[in-house]
């Protein structure tokens, strides 16, 4: 009878425990489900609150956010090639480009120039000069279509002018553009028609900053680049440069900045998912970085976007001032 009492006592709770256990799962299923709404599709956590101003730029948080937007592909196109000399080094472009002015990258090379460090003589840059030209000959560009340039920034830079020589013994058109014409030159490589009438173009390169916008025509204005601080110049110095210069731009034209350069192409590295033409910037806030050009560039960075309160910085894989060069050729 003590045994069979025992038992009578402990069976209810024993019961309670067997039932109890699955609608705790339940409970437990339903919270992790929660959570799983919580993910994107690609794997990366998505902040259900966060509201995205821009109708160009979809997607749930600063790590998710795309942009979505498909150039047109050309029709019959030439490939033309250039290479841009900039204040960092070499890079070159082949282009496929219509009579419409439509155009796709080929193939893109950044490289850079051991002249500017010291390390190298003539005969390495005529070298390095040969291997660019041949790449392109390669892709099927004709001697006729590879052109040159020399930005603003590498011609503040001495060591410039032996590429420069260089070029022209080797029976090249050497081609120097100014800071505003390089502005203009990136808003038509970068700015799609579609987005004229309400956004901007930023190119933050080493020797400088051009920020450029369409009003009627192309608007384009120089600032300091991401090396200010070989100049001696202090970040709060240049922030304010920059912002006040940023805040000459039309209210109405601010809803998305197009924005191409060295430092945005390290900033876009580390939220590119794929293969994508374009990729959003976070907020400069959330780059953290001892490199000390890439912390002066989100420096500028931060800067415009205080200036003008624009949170769609979309960086496009492709572009370069130099295309814009091209497709400005008749």
């Amino acid at each position: 009878m003590e045994e069979k009492s025992t038992w009578a006592r402990l069976r209810w709770p024993i019961k309670a425990i067997i039932i109890a256990i699955p609608i705790i799962g339940l409970g437990y299923w339903a919270f992790e489900s929660g959570k799983i709404d919580a993910v994107s599709t690609d794997g990366s956590k998505k902040d259900s609150t966060e509201q995205v101003s821009s109708p160009a730029a979809a997607n749930k948080s600063d790590d998710t956010r795309s942009f979505n937007y498909t150039p047109e592909k050309p029709v019959n196109g030439e490939y033309k090639g250039v290479v841009e000399v900039g204040a960092s080094g070499f890079n070159s472009f082949v282009v496929n480009i219509d009579k419409e002015k439509r155009w796709e990258i080929i193939s893109k090379d950044f490289g850079k120039s051991f002249v500017y460090e010291g390390l190298a003589n003539t005969a390495d840059i005529r070298t390095g000069l040969k291997d660019y030209i041949g790449a392109m000959f390669d892709k099927g560009v004709k001697s006729k279509n590879i052109h040159f340039v020399i930005s603003s920034g590498a011609q503040k830079e001495p060591k410039t002018a032996a590429i420069v020589s260089e070029l022209k013994k080797m029976g090249f058109v050497v081609n120097l553009v100014t800071a505003e014409q390089e502005g203009k030159l990136a808003l038509k490589c970068v700015l799609p028609p579609s987005y004229y009438d309400n956004s901007f173009v930023v190119d933050i390169g080493s020797g400088n900053t051009k920020i450029s916008w369409m009003d009627g025509d192309v608007k384009s204005a120089e600032a300091p680049g991401a090396k200010y601080y070989e100049k001696n110049l202090k970040d709060d110095v240049v922030y304010s440069d920059v912002k006040s210069i940023a805040s000459k731009i039309p209210s109405g034209k601010r809803e998305v900045c197009f924005i191409i350069g060295g430092v945005p192409f390290e900033l876009a590295k580390q939220t590119r998912t794929g293969e994508e033409r374009f990729t959003v910037l976070n907020d400069p806030g959330k780059y953290n970085t001892d490199k000390i050009k890439i912390k002066s560039g989100v420096n500028i960075y931060k800067a415009i976007k205080d200036a003008t309160n624009c949170d769609t910085f979309v960086f496009d894989w492709d572009a370069n001032f130099t295309i814009g060069f091209l497709l400005a050729l008749k």
